[in-house]
């Protein structure tokens, strides 16, 4: 199985820090923020992974290399500047994803997720899995509903829950599309409306680190 680290954003509630630092690139501990991912897919048996980048990408091939120090295999997607969104990103990126399904990790946020529980998931006629946490402070009202039957849609009975950023996508879900800037939102909730989008609900450590008040709230918390 492979994966995707999403790490095209500029940042910009992050500035001026993300006008030097790619938001990836931001540490925790003294290490950045993207190194937790490639360790935990590594350590999760998950080795080849692709990285989108636009602002300041050259800086994250130079941190980065080739992955060999944590043991994975890393291939560059480079983007025009402003990137092309997640969906364009990603659809950009399929060459080098292969047929088959994918993880996806967003850059900018920091979790105990163990990929693991992925790595085994068939996902059968569904387009995608998505991984749901409770809601943030920063984003009360959710974005997903997860019903007993592990499906993902707009509506539902109890509370919404709000993607983490973390999925498994099938090329399929994204077959038919243009090529350039495209949000990935518009095309899951297609997807749900179909029936095609399962789920599960994660208890663990999660943060969006969307800003520099949330960063440092991260650092004193697992420093």
């Amino acid at each position: 199985m492979k994966a995707m680290i999403l790490a095209a954003g500029r940042g910009e509630r992050m500035r001026p820090l993300t006008d030097t630092t790619p938001k990836p690139l931001v540490t925790i501990n003294d290490k950045p923020l993207i190194v937790y991912h490639i360790e935990r897919l590594v350590a999760a048996g998950i080795v080849d992974i692709v990285i989108n980048h636009a602002h300041l990408g050259e800086k994250i091939e130079t941190a980065l290399g080739d992955g060999s120090q944590w043991g994975a295999n890393i291939i560059y997607s480079p983007e025009p500047e402003g990137g092309l969104e997640t969906a364009g990103g990603i659809l950009q990126a399929l060459p080098l994803l292969g047929v088959d399904p994918f993880i996806v990790v967003n850059g900018d946020v920091w979790t105990d997720y163990d990929f693991s529980a992925l790595t085994d998931l068939v996902l059968g006629e569904q387009l995608a899995h998505l991984v749901l946490v409770d809601n943030p402070e920063h984003h009360p009202v959710g974005d997903f509903y997860l019903s007993s039957q592990a499906k993902v849609s707009e509506q539902g009975d109890d509370d919404a829950l709000t993607f983490s950023g973390l999925s498994v996508l099938h090329p399929r879900l994204l077959s038919g599309l243009s090529a350039g800037r495209l949000k990935l939102a518009p095309i899951l909730r297609e997807a749900m409306q179909k029936s095609q989008v399962s789920g599960q609900y994660f208890a663990g450590s999660w943060q969006d680190i969307g800003t520099l008040k949330r960063l440092e709230s991260l650092r004193q918390q697992i420093n």
